[in-house]
């Protein structure tokens, strides 16, 4: 009976992580290998994840078809900001704009996480259409919800530091916190070994 409960607990972990965002993905969704990728905009180390190891990976692995990229936000209590930056990206792939909010919050992290100006820093990736929809888009509860559920899946796959990547190779994963430019070597690795 214990055994059949935590089937059932599993279910929604199992289904949960297959539903995917394709606005804040990249990547053919048939790849071998899915990456899930839990950062904080925030997150310093994730900032260099995001400006050096990422485009690596676009290079080697997405562009080839080779891997599948989702991004979950994971915004951590101790950057004061980064919940309403995840909030801005959130909304602005309901309009297909994720990628270009993400790279200018990476960009200009240093200057939006001192002032808390963090919308004059989404501004400049948006046309003025694209920010009044944005604004309005961010307001919505369902905004929060789609952050407040990234949170939980990362919670549950026992996340506790940005950013996380999760590898994915049919029903197997393979967890590698902290990826950064000094340990790429590592993760080519592993991703190599898995598409043998």
């Amino acid at each position: 009976m214990k055994l059949f409960a935590f089937a059932l607990a599993l279910v929604p972990l199992m289904a949960a992580s297959l539903e995917v965002d394709k606005a804040k993905s990249l990547g053919n969704p048939s790849a071998p290998l899915r990456i899930e990728i839990y950062s904080d905009f925030q997150c310093p180390a994730c900032k260099t994840f995001h400006e050096q190891v990422l485009p690596e990976l676009m290079k080697n692995y997405v562009v080839p078809g080779k891997v599948y990229v989702v991004n979950h936000e994971f915004p951590l209590p101790m950057h004061p900001y980064s919940r309403e930056a995840a909030g801005y990206a959130t909304a602005s792939a309901h309009i297909g704009r994720y990628q270009q909010v993400a790279d200018s919050l990476f960009s200009a992290q240093n200057t939006w996480g001192a002032t808390g100006k963090v919308w004059d820093t989404v501004a400049t990736a948006l046309t003025p259409t694209e920010q009044k929809k944005v604004l309005s888009l961010v307001k919505e509860p369902g905004v929060a919800a789609e952050i407040q559920q990234d949170v939980d899946l990362g919670r549950m796959a026992q996340i506790n530091e940005t950013p996380t990547l999760i590898v994915f190779k049919a029903s197997k994963k393979y967890p590698f916190p902290g990826p950064n430019p000094g340990n790429l070597f590592l993760l080519k690795s592993l991703i190599d070994g898995l598409l043998k």
